[in-house]
């Protein structure tokens, strides 16, 4: 079999499929389809993603995508699902490392956490970009159809758990406000930097920038 021709703009746009980790198993049929609906909702948008067109893209049984997922709002709800999975691996290999003190106690600071957050926020503008883009036009989807909100909801719950939670240790007396806050911004960044007016003229992301930045919106959160 012949390989695809790299100066066929069609092949760029055709949305990556999900891959096993190295040495380990191939994703299970559902997060394969969540996968590879992401990929096609950051490939061509929301008007791209059809059952037939995940199939396809995931080398699947015609078919095999309305099987699992039997209307596009439920196709929809599994990726703002697996975006919160995907979300929390990424808290988990990404940032959380470097999120406590170094003197053994294993107790969170103000500067691990803001170097924690820069380390996503560099992730997602570089990295996991595609998988935000998708995020930005699934969003939109829930406040068009009111049987995705509970769906939205739920998947971003978790997220603004775990930022409760790191305020919390940080000594926010109002660490859910603090969370609310914090997760705003930071989409608010992502956002700008990704899709805004300018995103396109900007320059590429800085991790030095993105910690400052990040303590900035640390400090604000912590303020009483």
């Amino acid at each position: 079999m012949s390989s695809p021709d790299r100066s066929d703009p069609t092949v760029a746009a055709r949305p990556r499929t999900a891959r096993a980790p190295a040495g380990g198993r191939a994703p299970d049929r559902r997060t394969l389809i969540a996968d590879t609906a992401i990929a096609t909702v950051a490939g061509a948008g929301l008007r791209g993603l059809t059952h037939r067109a995940v199939d396809a893209a995931a080398g699947l049984p015609a078919g095999s995508t309305s099987y699992y997922f039997r209307t596009r709002t439920a196709l929809i709800g599994a990726c703002y699902h697996r975006l919160a999975e995907l979300d929390t691996v990424d808290y988990e290999s990404v940032g959380r490392g470097g999120a406590h003190d170094g003197a053994g106690t294993g107790a969170p600071d103000r500067d691990g956490v803001a170097g924690m957050l820069a380390a996503l926020l560099l992730h997602w503008l570089t990295t996991g970009r595609e998988r935000q883009l998708a995020r930005y036009e699934l969003s939109l989807e829930a406040a068009r159809n009111p049987e995705l909100d509970a769906e939205l909801h739920q998947a971003g719950a978790g997220a603004r758990r775990q930022a409760a939670d790191l305020l919390a240790a940080l000594g926010s007396p109002r660490p859910r406000e603090a969370a609310e806050l914090l997760v705003a911004w930071a989409d608010g960044l992502l956002y700008d930097r990704l899709a805004g007016a300018t995103a396109r003229s900007r320059p590429a992301p800085d991790p030095a920038e993105l910690r400052a930045v990040a303590r900035r919106m640390l400090d604000a959160a912590l303020a009483d």
